[in-house]
């Protein structure tokens, strides 16, 4: 591990809101959002009333009546995304991009040409700034999990950097949900025993930290909360699943709402994996209740599936099954699929018609043959005429949804 503070993790600011400042100036100090029956994004403007990523739109215009909404330009996020992650990379090779808008990067190896590591966080955040238009924050530390909380102790449009001497100090004295991994329900846990801080956290004894958290993830966030974090960043590497989720407001766990929504993501998801031939051994799903508490189950299947119509009947027997084991849940606000295990040399095995039960969801069989060459007929044909020129009926002729897939694209981290 690293002993001098040379990560660093770089983040755009209200990304998808700055963006449309930038492009409409006349928006700029004013509360915007982006999306309309759901926000996608909001400035730091309207965060200040309380607007957030997810909220109701109407929920937003309460909180915030001045509040304007625009619709998006996704086009203009890939380009500007793409262009400040160029910039990073001009410094160093190392780059790990995790999101459209933030990047890890290492900068162990460049120091001799461009200074120190925060000279070279510095002369990224001007460049940003003067070649895009955009405020980027920036966090330097010894290890991932530290840089990218350095970044959010940033921001808005700023730069920390952590000495290596003084990191526990740093650290601890932050509120857990900073961490990587903790989020609204594993906050309320923690401070459902009196733990608020990463301090507090790191001196939790393990036993009553993985009582209350599982053992893995109460293992991860003990070592964490020391700051051991051995990840090294991965400039290049494969991904290891693909996922897609889709957050449905509340709506009734029902047929109508459940089958679509599925369907809709392993379109998605199938897709991605058929272009890059990489099928996948299993499948997750997630729901997420309305009181925002999580489920989720997977399969692990003999052979490697990248059908869309298969992996959304496994993704919905698997929902079925978390519902069950929850009978008083009655209300979703997401579900989410991914599938993992991925070939990564890939060859079809075919099967002999045994008259099995379950020959419709194996990819051998002559059922799954003929799925696999109407999946590719529907690529084919988007790839020349655009993703909307066709798709599933159930999914197309259903209720238009809140969230555009454009902006879900650019979210969901290519293979």
């Amino acid at each position: 591990m690293a002993t001098t503070a040379t990560i660093l993790h770089a983040d755009l600011d209200a990304f998808y809101a700055s963006v449309e400042q930038l492009l409409d100036p006349s928006l700029r100090g004013k509360p915007i959002a982006v999306g309309g029956g759901v926000v996608l994004a909001a400035s730091y403007e309207a965060r200040a009333f309380g607007v957030r990523g997810g909220m109701p739109g109407r929920q937003a215009r309460e909180l915030c009546p001045q509040l304007t909404f625009v619709t998006g330009h996704f086009a203009d996020y890939q380009r500007l995304g793409d262009a400040a992650i160029k910039v990073i990379g001009d410094f160093t090779p190392l780059v790990e991009r995790i999101s459209i808008d933030e990047a890890f990067a290492d900068v162990a190896g460049c120091t001799h040409l461009f200074g120190t590591p925060a000279d070279i966080a510095r002369a990224i955040r001007a460049r940003v700034r003067s070649e895009l238009g955009l405020p980027i924050s920036v966090g330097v530390a010894r290890t991932k999990h530290l840089a990218k909380i350095a970044s959010q102790v940033a921001k808005p449009d700023g730069l920390v950097v952590v000495d290596p001497a003084a990191e526990l100090e740093f650290l601890h004295e932050l509120g857990v949900e900073l961490m990587w991994g903790v989020g609204p329900v594993t906050r309320a846990r923690l401070a459902g025993i009196g733990v608020e801080t990463i301090g507090q956290l790191a001196n939790l004894q393990p036993r009553s930290l993985e009582r209350l958290l599982g053992a893995a993830a109460g293992e991860k966030l003990a070592a964490l909360a020391w700051n051991r974090d051995p990840r090294r960043i991965r400039s290049r590497h494969r991904a290891r699943s693909a996922g897609a989720q889709s957050a449905i407001g509340r709506k009734p766990a029902v047929e109508r709402v459940i089958r679509p929504t599925l369907l809709h993501l392993a379109d998605r998801i199938a897709t991605r994996l058929r272009a890059k031939s990489r099928p996948g051994r299993t499948v997750t799903v997630r729901v997420r209740f309305a009181d925002l508490t999580s489920v989720t189950r997977s399969i692990t299947l003999d052979a490697p599936i990248c059908a869309t119509v298969m992996l959304a009947a496994f993704a919905e027997d698997l929902v079925r099954a978390a519902l069950a084991d929850h009978p008083d849940e009655t209300i979703i606000s997401l579900l989410a699929i991914s599938v993992s295990h991925l070939e990564e040399h890939w060859d079809l095995a075919l099967e002999l018609p045994l008259g099995l039960a379950d020959e419709a969801r194996r990819p051998g069989t002559r059922i799954g043959m003929a799925r696999w060459a109407a999946d590719r007929a529907v690529d084919s044909i988007r790839d020349r005429f655009g993703w909307d020129a066709i798709g599933y009926g159930s999914v197309a002729l259903g209720a238009s949804r809140s969230v555009p897939d454009e902006f879900r694209k650019l979210a969901e981290r290519e293979l």
